[in-house]
């Protein structure tokens, strides 16, 4: 039965939408116009997500820094592209105390200028290279239009900066990056993205080229989830990174950027919410398991606490519910909130020596002997509901994947039942202006991997040169 709080993602999605977020107590809005306070829900699947990319990033030799967040207005205007890429953006702080600053200073909206002046002052050799930086941060954009999660004037996210000594490594840098989040999608947020090359027009301002991995809304909508961005030498040039190379000549360095942020919260909840609420892969979930005792009966007790202790044992993220409230409101609290395997014990159950557990994603029940070992039939049941959900998502996301070879085409797609469209380009900047003018589709991204389906181009019927994912977005 579907939760009355919450609108029918299939009557009005963002309604839905942002009543999956207040029912979940994900997010808030804040007295800060444009800004959300991340609510401990939401605050502990960010935390997850942290944990786990962290832990992918030092395992392929990343350390992680932090940053100012104010940066001098004379830094931003070094690299021409980026601060003209940033300007409608940016939020600038004037007055310090009582005086008036003698130069404005911006609130980061990302820290390519101040990565670079710090490396211009420590790399010195080829022998100091490569650096592989992260950090952890909220950074602020002055956004129009504002959604939790999607769109807010602060948002947190990771940024990576790295510098290198030739080409080649800061390109496989850039690569590698990418494929690090392409499978944090797929094996931790249970979501099959798209990956290919931004265009020109889309590219991150000041790159020489930007990687992409975008993410298919259960609406239609697509989500530009991650990007891993090549900066050759445009940066190391304008903030003067240098350093000694083997032939003892001075030489820029090669620069690479890469970040993903809280909006993967926004993209959970789009792909595998339903009418109830949250709908979360396990291997993202805070808590993975929450057990509910039915009733204050002493075996009752006695049970939950073991079956407890041996899944804490097993490394699995636990609770037990032992609020006052009401069996049926746990329950439904369980669900709205997410959490993958609810796990009910109570003297009807404890009568048959067995307990009942029920998985978020189909809300089927099953029972399992307590003669049994709860800990497998747990882990069991959990990568089950993690091959379904991403599974279910694979599925509809291929059942909304279109080729189109005429404009009208894509016109009936995006105006009736929106996804990801694929159509040859002829890389021309008025053939992209004028996809746009369909309902405001843009390009996602270059195909790279993918073989041409014509040899024209949608918009103009000349030759083409890319086979293109376009889409509305968020």
């Amino acid at each position: 039965m579907a939760n009355k709080a919450i609108t029918s993602r299939d009557i009005d999605f963002a309604a839905w939408y942002t009543d999956v977020v207040n029912a979940a107590h994900l997010a808030s809005y804040s007295n800060v116009k444009g800004c959300i306070i991340l609510e401990p829900n939401g605050y502990a699947i960010w935390e997850r997500m942290q944990l786990e990319l962290d832990r992918m990033f030092k395992e392929t030799g990343h350390k992680n820094v932090a940053m100012p967040m104010l940066i001098p207005e004379n830094l931003m205007k070094k690299e021409g592209d980026l601060i003209n890429g940033f300007a409608p953006e940016v939020a600038w702080v004037t007055i310090g105390g009582q005086k008036e600053l003698e130069e404005r200073m911006c609130i980061r909206p990302t820290s390519e200028t101040l990565f670079s002046d710090y490396y211009a002052s420590v790399v010195k050799s080829y022998r100091d290279l490569p650096l592989k930086y992260n950090q952890w941060c909220s950074v602020m954009r002055w956004e129009k239009e504002t959604r939790p999660f999607l769109r807010s004037r602060e948002f947190w996210w990771q940024e990576g900066h790295t510098v290198h000594a030739t080409k080649e490594e800061a390109e496989a840098e850039t690569r590698g990056m990418l494929n690090i989040y392409k499978t944090f999608f797929e094996d931790f947020l249970a979501i099959p993205p798209i990956t290919g090359r931004k265009t020109e027009r889309e590219k991150f301002a000041g790159a020489d080229y930007t990687l992409t991995i975008e993410a298919l809304m259960y609406n239609g909508v697509s989500l530009q989830s991650g990007t891993s961005h090549y900066f050759g030498q445009r940066f190391s040039k304008a903030y003067g990174i240098e350093f000694l190379n083997k032939e003892n000549k001075l030489e820029n360095v090669y620069q690479t950027s890469w970040g993903v942020s809280s909006r993967m919260i926004g993209a959970l909840i789009m792909v595998h919410g339903d009418d109830d609420g949250l709908v979360l892969p396990p291997n993202i979930a805070p808590i993975q398991a929450c057990i509910i005792p039915i009733g204050n009966d002493d075996e009752v007790k006695e049970v939950t606490n073991t079956i407890y202790n041996k899944l804490k044992e097993a490394s699995i993220l636990v609770n037990i519910d032992n609020s006052e409230k009401t069996p049926g409101f746990k329950f439904a609290e369980a669900e709205v909130n997410g959490i993958p395997v609810r796990i009910e014990i109570g003297p009807r159950d404890l009568e048959n020596n067995e307990i009942t557990l029920t998985r978020r994603d189909t809300k089927k029940k099953i029972k399992v002997s307590l003669d049994k070992d709860i800990v497998l039939a747990v882990k069991e049941l959990m990568n089950s509901i993690q091959k379904n959900l991403y599974n279910k998502a694979l599925e509809r996301r291929n059942s909304m994947t279109y080729e189109c070879h005429k404009l009208e085409e894509v016109e009936e797609i995006m105006n009736n039942h929106p996804g990801f469209v694929k159509a040859m380009w002829c890389g021309n900047d008025e053939c992209e202006l004028k996809m746009k003018e369909i309902r405001g589709t843009k390009s996602r991204c270059i195909l790279e991997q993918e073989k041409p389906i014509d040899n024209k181009c949608i918009v103009c019927g000349k030759e083409a040169t890319n086979l293109v994912v376009w889409g509305i977005q968020y």
